[in-house]
């Protein structure tokens, strides 16, 4: 089993993590393209950590303009075995007011202009996204935001729309029809990704506003999403404080498969294999065709 390396993705307002120790930028070249940025490498209380801000540094990249294949695969060949996404989300519903951190459970991708996954003709695999986000480290988030003293509702559904714009009433009534909880831009195809690369994947969903839907608040928009993210990320850098040693004490694999995703998911006969695709598949799926 692999010693445990922390992959955190800041989504908007998390920018830098506190008590990160020995850092440095790294540029990771992939041969899905560029990432978003180069990864900040450090230590936390011990724990080796990477750190991705998913639109760069200054917020350059929009959602639908994301290279998440190059992010992940950027993470795999740095060694990340866990992945903790920190995303800014909507509230769809009347409890999740701003301010509210979710441990979501699961998603449903309305996202439709991205490259889904690092399999493709010549090489064809399925991986089961029936439950995306890794338990055993949805246990650990919450015991370290009890330790932070951070709130976090556990279990929920994240509707990732395209963007970037923001829902219609219309679609946002539909999705609370849906039973659906948060809404955001940029979870999948990322989930997705981390599973076909057989990392833990976690979502900590940042509620910064009530959507659209909400009779008596006032539709979303960036000048009230940002007057919530100060807040919101200084509690999720404690929560991140927190999280690192957890995930550093993890002496047991993944009992839900996600390190092992892989073991049964290639159909492709090897005979069949596309070989330029297998080589740039070499970091994220290597272990089993090799």
């Amino acid at each position: 089993m692999a010693d445990p390396v922390l992959g955190i993705i800041g989504g908007s307002g998390l920018y830098e993590i506190d008590g990160l120790v020995d850092t440095r930028w790294v540029e990771v070249a992939s041969p899905f393209g560029a990432p978003s940025d180069a990864i900040l490498r450090g230590t936390l209380d011990g724990q080796p950590v990477a750190f991705m801000p998913r639109h760069g540094r200054g917020h350059r990249v929009p959602p639908s303009a994301l290279n998440f294949r190059a992010n992940i695969d950027a993470f795999k060949r740095l060694g990340v075995t866990e992945i903790v996404s920190v995303s800014a989300v909507g509230s769809l519903r009347a409890d999740l007011p701003p301010g509210a951190f979710v441990l979501v459970d699961q998603f449903i991708d309305r996202t439709f202009a991205r490259t889904k996954s690092f399999f493709d003709t010549g090489c064809v695999a399925h991986v089961s996204m029936a439950d995306p986000v890794c338990r055993l480290v949805g246990d650990i988030v919450m015991e370290a935001a009890r330790e932070a003293g951070v709130s976090v509702v556990r279990g929920g559904t994240y509707l990732v729309m395209e963007g970037p714009q923001f829902s219609t009433r219309a679609e946002s009534e539909l999705y609370r029809a849906w039973g659906c909880d948060v809404i955001g831009m940029t979870n999948m195809p990322e989930a997705k990704l981390a599973r076909e690369a057989e990392m833990c994947y976690a979502t900590v969903a940042m509620v910064t506003d009530y959507d659209c839907w909400h009779p008596h608040e006032a539709a979303v928009s960036v000048e009230a999403v940002f007057a919530v993210l100060h807040d919101n990320a200084a509690k999720a850098r404690r929560l991140v404080r927190a999280l690192a040693p957890r995930i550093g004490a993890r002496r047991r694999p993944c009992g839900q498969g996600c390190h092992t995703a892989l073991d049964n998911a290639v159909i492709t006969a090897p005979a069949a294999r596309d070989p330029a695709l297998v080589a740039r598949l070499d970091a994220v799926a290597g272990r089993v065709l090799r």
